[in-house]
């Protein structure tokens, strides 16, 4: 198989201030982020990479989190990372990536904000199921895919930054 792709952490700065967005201020924060496992592999036979959080959270039916993973990745040109949520979780709690699948391209790697990938995830059931994600548990994966372009593409435009930063 092609190697791709590298996942790493972002800094800690960066993690801090998108925890500290997203949640408030957080106990033994640097114990947190020391405690980030980058996404791996479960099996040989595995095509996702999965990604793990960093919070514990229940949610509810008709809930929402949205979960900054520390993890930022290196792709190669002609390549993409797609995001979708662990097939359990999908298939138990209908729990969903609320964008269905997250893109993540090989040039937002140097976006602002370190290319800090931040999965946002609701809790669709129908059936009153909470969902309860404890930290340092697997709730997402990461699916590496190529791509190709038209022959009459001709974009030079460069990405800075997340949602909404390509069709600015």
């Amino acid at each position: 198989m092609e190697r791709i792709a590298e996942f790493q952490k972002v800094s800690f700065e960066q993690f801090a201030k998108a925890m500290k967005g997203t949640f408030g201020e957080i106990e033994e924060l640097g114990r947190v982020y020391d405690e980030i496992v980058l996404p791996r592999r479960a099996t040989a036979g595995s095509a996702g990479y999965d990604f793990r959080s960093t919070v514990s959270v229940s949610l509810a039916p008709g809930e929402t989190v949205l979960i900054p993973t520390g993890i930022r990745v290196r792709i190669d040109k002609g390549w993409a990372l797609l995001l979708f949520p662990r097939s359990g979780l999908g298939f138990r709690y209908r729990l969903q990536l609320n964008n269905t699948v997250g893109v993540i391209d090989s040039d937002y790697y140097d976006s602002d904000n370190e290319g800090h990938i931040f999965i946002k995830m609701t809790n669709d059931s129908n059936e009153g199921k909470t969902c309860v994600i404890e930290r340092g548990t697997a709730f997402a994966q990461g699916i590496f895919m190529p791509f190709g372009i038209t022959a009459d593409d001709d974009t030079s435009e460069v990405r800075n930054g997340g949602f909404g930063s390509t069709s600015r």
